[in-house]
């Protein structure tokens, strides 16, 4: 049963969350020492890199801040939000309707907001003996992950990477066992750019049977690592040191780079229909502009436009407003390779943050 609107306090208690208390309200937080307590936090594992550094960075501003989360995939971090388990969420994935109509029962009417705090990459990371380089267009990626391409020399590979000496190794493809917002990232990408092989629509659990799984984003990676010809999707924090492919957009093929990723974040637009704070995106999956890296995730933060007293509202506002700051962006860079917001998107998210409130 669902917590109800400002029920939530009992049921994040008997999550394990620590009381929350806090000196003054509103505004940036104010100078180092004005809040104090644990804020509570579950999702993404593409961020945990990231969140690492931001854990640690926002105790240069607020030194009696504590921030806990539990990276345990986008779909849980979001339920646990929904149930009053977390103060907020990390999602590689936008909220359904559905789960914003019922974020109003523990945010009030205006139910809750996302914000974007990580442009990353995501990497189509393999392990292939004798072989580091590889171009692949997205018809043939979808064949691979489908399961349609089996051995490595396939002519169809093959003929996208000329002089590469591939070896008939079986192709083992590694998923995502949990839901996961890279999941739906993904195959949102393929069903995009390839719709008559990738078939499905985009989804946070994987629709193909009988291929290799792992919990998590260091689960799949660390399959790869250990397999022969294996082949998985990832966070490209989680990637670092493997060799991943190159994408076909347009007429090249284009290497993973933060850099890359940032410019097809660029032809993205705000979902509508929500509250005023809504700043979640549709990202052109089908660009074909030249540098363009399509294969990108951004990670959300979701909050409630309204907390049940001010204490959690300031916890939230002082973690939430350093994570979109220039210090937090470049901190979570340096940590994880991810894109920098811009300037205007890092002002408009500091304005969603002054636009928390709440009830008592």
């Amino acid at each position: 049963m669902k917590a109800s609107y400002f029920g939530r306090t009992a049921a994040v208690m008997a999550a394990g969350a620590l009381a929350l208390t806090a000196c003054g309200g509103g505004g940036d937080g104010g100078s180092d020492g004005d809040v104090s307590g644990t804020l509570t936090g579950a999702g993404a594992s593409s961020q945990e890199a990231a969140m690492t550094s931001w854990i640690d960075g926002v105790k240069g501003q607020h030194s009696n801040l504590d921030v806990r989360y539990s990276p345990d995939g986008s779909g849980a971090g979001r339920q646990a939000f929904l149930a009053g388990g977390a103060n907020f969420a990390g999602s590689d994935a936008v909220m359904s309707d559905d789960e914003y109509e019922s974020s109003k029962e523990v945010c009030g009417p205006d139910g809750a907001f996302h914000i974007p705090v990580y442009i990353s990459p995501i990497a189509v990371t393999f392990n292939l003996e004798g072989v580091d380089s590889l171009n692949l267009d997205a018809e043939t990626l979808a064949m691979i992950f489908s399961g349609e391409i089996t051995t490595w020399d396939d002519p169809q590979i093959a003929e996208q990477n000329d002089g590469v000496e591939l070896p008939s190794t079986d192709i083992t493809v590694v998923h995502r066992s949990d839901e996961s917002g890279t999941t739906e990232n993904f195959t949102e990408y393929l069903h995009a750019v390839a719709p008559d092989v990738w078939t499905d629509e985009a989804a946070e659990s994987w629709p193909v049977s009988g291929q290799e799984n792992a919990q998590g984003t260091n689960g799949v990676v660390s399959t790869v690592q250990s397999t022969d010809g294996a082949i998985t999707y990832a966070d490209s924090s989680a990637t670092l040191g493997m060799t991943s492919a190159n994408i076909k957009v347009g007429d090249e093929y284009v290497e993973l780079s933060s850099e890359a990723a940032a410019k097809a974040v660029e032809a993205s637009h705000t979902i509508e229909g929500r509250s005023e704070n809504e700043m979640a995106m549709e990202l052109d999956r089908t660009t074909t502009e030249a540098g363009a890296y399509p294969i990108v995730l951004v990670s959300y933060h979701i909050f409630c436009n309204q907390y049940e007293d001010q204490e959690t509202a300031d916890l939230a506002q002082a973690f939430g407003k350093y994570v979109v700051s220039e210090d937090g962006q470049n901190t979570a860079n340096e940590a994880a390779g991810s894109a920098p917001l811009s300037e205007s998107l890092r002002e408009q998210a500091d304005q969603a943050f002054d636009n928390i409130s709440a009830a008592s």
